[in-house]
């Protein structure tokens, strides 16, 4: 009898620890652009918070948008512009009060490492030489956004979207440059950043809108203290410090 005790107490322990380890999972879902600086910084939070495990989900922010819709278990929304966020308050997924910009950014026309074009403007980008163009899809991808606002401002819209390559994220318009399947591709600067031997920047592209990344805890996370805690945690300096490494800006 003892010993059936003993063996029943210990699976107990067992199904606890499982339990604890569960709750100790934090799911952020962010931009595909923040891939490098939040791993870096979800290591540097873990550190700070033993026996909390950070998971990461990169995408298009409209695709994590709709993953978070759809009732994906998610705890952290970063998104790469403020029309997804605002959509993610509309639906009530996140409440306003919660949000805030935390990085910068600015967009840039690159092309390929070895590429003889030189397009020094977004008009140039309608020589007959630049053919294709990566851009991300507008309806999901927030550098396509950014995009076509600068284009339609300046009437170039239609005449480049013919060349127009759609990408599911700017990570992809990224590497159909680097792969030089593209003649050209709008990306963000710190993505450019990280490819330096495959990629360069022909020219930074002034937008309409400034590029900031808001960020904010999921309304309906099963982790609230800890989403909370790793929000402030991405605002922090030591994070901060991570993002200007990778080359974002302060809000």
């Amino acid at each position: 009898m003892t010993r059936f005790i003993a063996r029943a107490a210990g699976v107990l322990t067992l199904c606890i620890a499982a339990t604890a380890a569960h709750a100790a999972e934090l799911t952020v879902s962010a931009a595909a652009s923040l891939t490098n600086a939040f791993r870096d910084i979800g290591a540097a939070y873990e550190a700070r918070n033993p026996g909390t495990k950070v998971l990461f989900n990169f995408a298009a922010s409209g695709a994590l948008l709709q993953q978070i819709a759809k009732g994906a278990p998610v705890d952290v929304l970063a998104s790469a512009d403020q029309e997804t966020m605002d959509l993610a308050q509309q639906q009530q997924l996140v409440k306003p009060e919660t949000r805030q910009n935390f990085a910068g950014n600015s967009l840039v026309v690159i092309v390929p490492g070895d590429s003889k074009l030189a397009p020094k403007s977004v008009q140039d980008l309608l020589d007959a030489k630049v053919t294709r163009i990566a851009i991300g899809v507008p309806g999901s991808v927030p550098v396509g956004r950014y995009t076509r606002g600068v284009l339609e401002k300046a009437s170039l819209w239609a005449p480049v979207e013919a060349k127009m390559i759609g990408a599911a994220s700017v990570r992809q318009a990224l590497d159909y440059v680097a792969r030089g399947e593209v003649d050209a591709g709008f990306v963000y600067a710190t993505d450019a950043a990280i490819m330096p031997d495959k990629v360069k920047v022909a020219f930074t592209v002034p937008t309409q809108v400034p590029v900031l990344y808001p960020i904010a805890p999921i309304a309906g996370s099963a982790n609230t203290a800890d989403a909370t805690r790793f929000t402030a945690f991405v605002l922090s300096a030591p994070a901060q410090a991570i993002l200007a490494k990778y080359g974002f800006t302060k809000p």
